[in-house]
């Protein structure tokens, strides 16, 4: 067994060779695996392959259809280049304005595959969604391969990364949601982010030579470039990851030189994005790069930081933490004041209220609290993350790591003069390396990410399979935990570490495998008459200038299918757009006809889309439906049974997407009923002189 599972730097070399051959198969195996195995997923469950072109593009819900229209705009160009040019003086996304959708958006990826499909010799044999999508699965194999590399590395075996991958394919509910928010940017980014965390893990290995400690940056900067190019949360993840780093470099368990190549990294990375990016101003405010100028600075100013007994260690840690924090504050102030930034301001607003530090009435930050997505991690996680042994697991590890970190930091602290104390905790020393110590801090913060943000858990889940099955495997950890119990000796660790993760995966295949079998033969169809009847109306009905309003979530579609003008749409990080987005909106309040057709005809509408499912909205509870939030937002009364904040009041007017049905003359002289279904009402508005 530790032939073929462990890379024995004692033992000959043609085993060391066997073992990395074997292992590297099994990686690149495993990453097709989950690829067609996806890929299987989607077809069954939408028969993507014999529905039509407009359901096809209809199942690319919200934003993930605004994203794939400009993948779909730059193929039906007449060349690259006039492709480019619609992309970058773009005036039918958000109507009576000119704006830049590379500057706007993180739409590299959609440019850079269009070109591939353009240049490359497939069109006779592949559509271009099918292009999209493959291309999207396959960096599923990429983001397995990853997390399978960096478990190995880790632990020294790659049984540990055959396990990480295994629990991320029987735990895909909670680690990717890929096959059916194909288009979605996490679904780019988090591939090219756990090749990062993989280069870094390397990285943080002891005696690199100066040629794979270049080669390892290399890969660093690489994958932080493409992860900071493909989504727009980007600084905000890798803010993270510099607490991390930070917070390790504190207490002395990095190397001080390759942290700080990890900053410059990160900032380069950030800044390289902002140029292809048109200088977007939104990344120069970041509060990444004012944190990692405010660290490098810092550190520059108290160059005795890590010398000294502990009070006095501590005495400077607390001051330096202090003099990082005020230097970001006042950097990041001064930018934003600079560039007159307040791109990202309803993102404050936000994490503000939901942390409670006063509650609000800002339309954009209740939005974003109504959302399931946006809440607490639902308890039903950890229940089926159980199921798979990975929570257990997962918090076994934990608890020792955290104990050994402790103690290490503790260790370091109180400075490296106390020998007998050194030579008592020499096995925490073991256990946690620099690598492992960073794979800790960065579980546990992005840990509390996903607890205060369900949309954020697919960044802890898969990087959870990682650290639990680098526990399992770990050499160092069943050491420390037969050494406590007085029973180590060396047969007995090397037995433990290879069964416990052999017993694991016989006990994952045994439970998981007729369910994953079942789930693959399962057929579906997609089915949405309705907004099907709709896009077809539009194409055959309306010219191909005329501007439409309606919800953030259906003009997504509207673009991508019809191709029509929009005035708002789900990609939310520009304040004017949040702005017009909350005006469009009034058709779903308690609004005079007049207003909300004089608010529409500012923007240049034609046509507005009303939706009953919007209007008579069930899904939320009251105070959380979109009228109501449109209610406060007003300073009007909600409807329903309940109470009301004091100062509100009742508005004069009935709800406007209720009463236009009517057909009453106040109503009809500005807007005229040119289709209906089930679920969509289309009104043409008039053109008053």
């Amino acid at each position: 067994i530790k032939i073929f599972f462990f890379q024995d730097h004692t033992g000959g070399k043609p085993w060391n060779i066997l073992s990395i051959t074997v292992g590297g198969i099994v990686a690149i195996s495993l990453g097709l695996l989950t690829s067609v195995y996806v890929a299987t997923l989607h077809e069954n469950d939408l028969w993507f392959s014999n529905i039509k072109e407009v359901e096809r593009e209809i199942s690319f819900r919200t934003e993930c259809g605004l994203y794939y229209s400009y993948y779909k705009q730059m193929i039906q160009a007449a060349s690259i280049q006039q492709g480019l040019h619609g992309l970058v003086y773009d005036n039918k996304t958000e109507s009576v304005r000119t704006i830049n959708i590379l500057e706007r958006m993180n739409v590299y990826q959609e440019v850079f595959l269009s070109i591939l499909y353009r240049i490359l010799p497939i069109q006779q044999y592949l559509e271009p969604v099918y292009f999209y999508i493959y291309t999207l699965f396959g960096l599923q194999a990429v983001y397995v391969i990853a997390l399978y590399v960096t478990s190995w590395l880790l632990s020294g075996t790659w049984l540990s990364g055959l396990l990480a991958a295994c629990w991320y394919i029987t735990n895909r509910i909670d680690t990717t949601r890929v096959e059916f928010t194909i288009p979605l940017r996490e679904n780019w980014a988090l591939p090219f982010f756990a090749v990062q965390i993989a280069a870094i893990t390397y990285l943080l290995r002891t005696h690199l030579q100066p040629i794979q400690e270049r080669l390892t940056l290399m890969a660093v900067f690489i994958s932080t470039f493409l992860f900071s190019l493909t989504w727009q949360f980007n600084q905000f993840m890798m803010l993270i990851q510099a607490l991390a780093l930070f917070i390790l470099d504190c207490f002395d368990m990095l190397p001080t030189a390759k942290v700080t190549w990890l900053y410059i990294i990160q900032i380069s990375g950030l800044l390289l994005v902002c140029v292809l990016q048109f200088f977007n101003s939104m990344i120069l405010g970041s509060l990444l790069i004012s944190f990692n100028a405010s660290v490098l600075i810092a550190r520059t100013i108290q160059k005795n930081l890590k010398k000294g007994g502990l009070l006095n260690r501590l005495g400077k840690l607390i001051l330096h933490v202090l003099l990082v924090l005020c230097l970001t504050l006042l950097i990041n102030k001064f930018i934003k004041k600079i560039l007159n930034l307040e791109s990202d301001e309803h993102i404050f607003k936000f994490l503000k209220a939901k942390f409670g530090f006063g509650a609000t009435r800002d339309f954009d930050a209740n939005l974003y609290l109504c959302e399931e997505a946006f809440g607490l991690l639902p308890l039903n996680t950890f229940s089926r993350l159980s199921d798979t042994l990975l929570f257990y697991v997962y918090i076994f590890v934990l608890f020792l790591m955290t104990v050994a970190a402790v103690i290490v930091a503790f260790r370091n602290l109180s400075g490296s003069n106390q020998v007998q104390f050194m030579e008592k905790m020499e096995e925490c020393t073991i256990t946690l390396k620099p690598d492992a110590a960073y794979n800790l801090i960065h579980t546990v913060l992005f840990g509390c990410l996903a607890l205060s943000t369900m949309r954020m858990k697919y960044l802890w889940t898969s990087h959870m399979c990682v650290f639990a099955s680098f526990g399992l495997c770990s050499t160092e950890v069943w050491k420390l935990i037969l050494k406590c119990i007085h029973l180590y000796t060396s047969q007995r660790t090397h037995v433990i570490k290879y069964s416990m993760p052999i017993i694991t995966l016989l006990y994952i295949s045994y439970k998981f495998w007729p369910g994953i079998m079942d789930e693959l033969s399962e057929l579906r169809e997609f089915y949405d008459p309705d907004t099907v009847e709709l896009m077809y109306w539009i194409k055959s009905n309306t010219p191909n200038t005329a501007v439409f309003a309606g919800s953030m979530q259906l003009l997504a579609g509207v673009k991508l299918c019809t191709g029509r003008t929009l005035t708002n749409h789900p990609h939310y990080e520009d304040k004017n757009l949040r702005e017009r987005t909350k005006q469009i909106y009034q058709i779903y309040a308690k609004r005079s006809p007049e207003d909300v057709y004089r608010i529409l005809r500012s923007f240049g509408t034609d046509y507005v889309i009303l939706e009953d499912s919007i209007c008579y909205e069930r899904r939320h509870s009251r105070g959380c439906r979109l009228r109501d939030l449109l209610d406060i937002a007003n300073g009007h009364i909600m409807d329903g049974l309940g109470e009301n904040e004091p100062d509100l009041k009742p508005s004069l007017y009935a709800r406007f997407c209720e009463e236009i049905k009517k057909n009453l003359p106040s109503y009809t002289i500005h807007f005229t009923r040119v289709f209906q279904n089930k679920t969509f009402h289309v009104y043409k508005l008039a053109k008053h002189k």
